[in-house]
């Protein structure tokens, strides 16, 4: 075919032709109406009302959300660990003081060290209101603040983390974990825990106390793993060991915890010893539950094979085997009947170090063996368990804090400390040099 012949048609030609022509001749021609534009008025008016209708709610989501109602400013990402105090200060003094309503005791943040890994002090945490700041020990300036327009539960620490608890509503429902150097938030856990809770953290847990309902959590994700007594809400019946009790005081160890039950078919104050189960958070691991035999019981202390409960009537240490429930002692103890009541927020008031612990009753301090959990010595007329600073145990008396030999309670001296017509309780703890008083919503640092 030659490419200049008359009967080649253009290929221009046959892509203008119509579509609806065929081979026998051009078809009718379906008009069609021509393209209606969308820029009409009503058009510009429904774009406008979607526009601001989506503006409307991104404002009302943000301004009634936890974002809006919080204020979070972080600190540097390291601070210098305070070292270690070897001897005794011969004189304390005021450095610095501040509100801190939602600590029940001192909280101080305890951070490893890269080259040992070893946890030494780095930040005092306080809490008032609904603001958490992290501290500067030494000096009190605030290194890094948290802060929601509800109000705190309580302020503790676990994990090198400072932890803190919110109230939306009845109970104590929000918790937060902060990062105790820097201050920012970490993992979160909405909870179900009673007004008036304490956290306590034993090492691998973080439990909430209460008088009826029980939370605890593991890890720093803070996954739940216990939930214990009356449930807010049974998935699945039958699951607890005893229903219809209330609790007294509790006492942590690593990896469980000693509780007083008082329960209606009991005849008297019961002492469980609890692990919790981190596969079925309803269904609590019980090591042991037995009786005690009294009323207003309290326990005293929980150790890896032993748990000590106080009664009273008369004032008796009773001592038993933490997984089989079997009395293995029992002491008279020189306690006051007006000391056995439940100590406040349910937590025990005492303070272990690796040879000792120690009990403050309400009106002295007594020091147990932390192998036998048998009283060693007491502490008269004293207004808090104590703490140790050098070796040596310090515990608050009415004219300061009074220093003593662990092993024998013998009396080294007496550090004296202005409190400024206080009287009540005092809880204590120790940053390096600087030593912490709680006395009842304000924290003071002594060095």
């Amino acid at each position: 075919m030659s490419s200049t012949g008359s009967d080649v048609t253009d290929i221009e030609d046959v892509l203008d032709e119509p579509a609806n022509e065929t081979a026998s001749g051009p078809g009718p021609v379906e008009e069609r109406p021509p393209a209606r534009s969308w820029r009409t008025r009503a058009d510009f008016v429904a774009v406008a009302l979607i526009a601001v209708v989506s503006i409307v709610a991104a404002l009302l989501t943000w301004a009634f959300s936890d974002a809006r109602a919080t204020t979070s400013i972080t600190g540097p990402s390291a601070w210098e660990p305070l070292p270690e105090v070897v001897a005794l200060p011969p004189s304390l003094a005021e450095v610095w003081r501040a509100k801190s309503g939602a600590t029940q005791s001192p909280v101080v943040v305890q951070t490893p060290v890269k080259e040992t890994g070893e946890e030494k002090p780095s930040t005092v945490v306080t809490g008032d209101g609904g603001e958490v700041n992290g501290r500067d020990p030494l000096t009190g300036d605030i290194r890094w603040t948290y802060k929601r327009d509800l109000p705190l539960c309580v302020v503790s620490t676990a994990w090198a983390r400072a932890m803190a608890l919110y109230s939306k509503g009845t109970n104590c429902s929000e918790l937060t974990s902060l990062d105790g150097v820097t201050g920012e938030r970490r993992a979160q856990r909405n909870g179900d825990a009673e007004p008036g809770t304490a956290l306590l953290n034993e090492g691998s847990h973080l439990i909430t106390t209460g008088s009826k309902f029980m939370e605890v959590y593991r890890r720093d994700d803070l996954v739940r793993s216990l939930e214990y007594g009356t449930l807010r809400a049974i998935v699945n019946p039958n699951k607890q060991p005893r229903a219809g009790c209330t609790y007294g005081s509790v006492a942590v160890t690593s990896g469980k915890f000693g509780l007083i039950e008082r329960c209606p078919d009991d005849s008297s104050d019961r002492v469980s010893v609890i692990k919790p189960n981190p596969d079925k958070s309803d269904e609590p691991k019980v090591f042991a539950s037995v009786l005690t035999g009294s009323k207003n019981a309290q326990v005293v202390a929980v150790t890896d094979k032993l748990v000590a409960v106080a009664v009273p009537n008369p004032g008796r240490l009773v001592v038993f085997d933490a997984e089989s429930g079997n009395q293995v002692a029992e002491t008279p103890i020189d306690v006051p009947a007006a000391d056995f009541v439940d100590p406040p927020n349910h937590v025990t008031r005492a303070f272990a170090t690796k040879t000792n612990v120690f009990w403050f009753t309400g009106s002295r301090t007594i020091a147990l063996s932390q192998d036998t959990l048998t009283p060693l010595w007491t502490a008269e007329g004293t207004l808090g368990a104590g703490t140790t600073l050098a070796g040596r145990a310090i515990i608050p008396v009415k004219d300061g804090l009074r220093v003593y030999e662990q092993a024998t309670g013998e009396v080294v001296g007496t550090i004296r400390v202005n409190r400024e017509g206080h009287t009540g309780p005092v809880q204590l703890a120790t940053a390096g040099r600087i030593v912490l008083e709680q006395r009842g919503g304000t924290l003071v640092a002594l060095g």
